[in-house]
């Protein structure tokens, strides 16, 4: 496998010509992304529906699809789905998130696993983002991290029966096995599973 000159352009010149075709830019240098396969993009529909959903009925924010930049520092990162509250201190702009997302997602694909396990955990920390979610399909593995009171990144369980929940998006649950099911739940019974949720008050 032949290797490809690294190509480096301004900032301008990624913003206006490479940031909505799946480009990142890190240092001046661009980073191409691979095309997004079936399993991927289901995945990430699947995970935006439950997210959109939830800020539909609870708007404290909204989630944001790739190819849509962050600006952390030096570099663009377009992470596969961001949730940016309306607390966020960044400047969320038509074209670009400015300062580090509450929430970055990311869905490990073959060329991406040192991206996504090493490259952007530790800039999405230094950066600020307070919670970084990564999902593989390969491996059928979560990874929910947190950062704590230092700025370093926890690693947060799933609860018991299987959920993961986050103080960002109170009373929210994600049913962390269905991610991995061929038939997914519909819109409707997330819908219905989080009205549930956020009508009750009890717990």
């Amino acid at each position: 496998m032949v290797e490809q000159a690294s190509v480096r352009v301004t900032e301008a010149e990624y913003l206006d010509k490479y940031a909505a075709d799946f480009y990142e830019w890190v240092d001046g240098e661009l980073i191409p992304m691979s095309p997004v396969q079936l399993d991927h993009d289901a995945l990430q529909d699947y995970v935006r529906d439950w997210l959109k959903q939830y800020l539909r009925l609870h708007p404290i924010g909204r989630v944001v699809g790739a190819p849509f930049p962050m600006r952390l520092g030096r570099s663009f990162r377009e992470p596969d789905l961001q949730v940016i509250l309306h607390s966020n201190p960044g400047e969320l702009t038509n074209t670009a998130m400015l300062g580090a997302a509450d929430i970055c997602i990311e869905i490990v694909s073959p060329e991406s696993v040192e991206r996504d396990y090493a490259d952007k955990l530790s800039e999405y920390q230094q950066g600020g983002v307070r919670e970084y979610w990564i999902f593989d399909l390969k491996r059928k593995d979560t990874r929910f991290h947190r950062l704590n009171e230092t700025g370093t990144y926890t690693i947060i369980e799933t609860s018991a029966d299987g959920d993961y929940s986050t103080p960002l998006l109170p009373r929210f649950k994600l049913p962390v096995a269905t991610l991995w099911l061929d038939e997914k739940p519909d819109t409707l019974a997330i819908i219905t599973a989080l009205r549930s949720l956020l009508a009750d008050e009890s717990t």
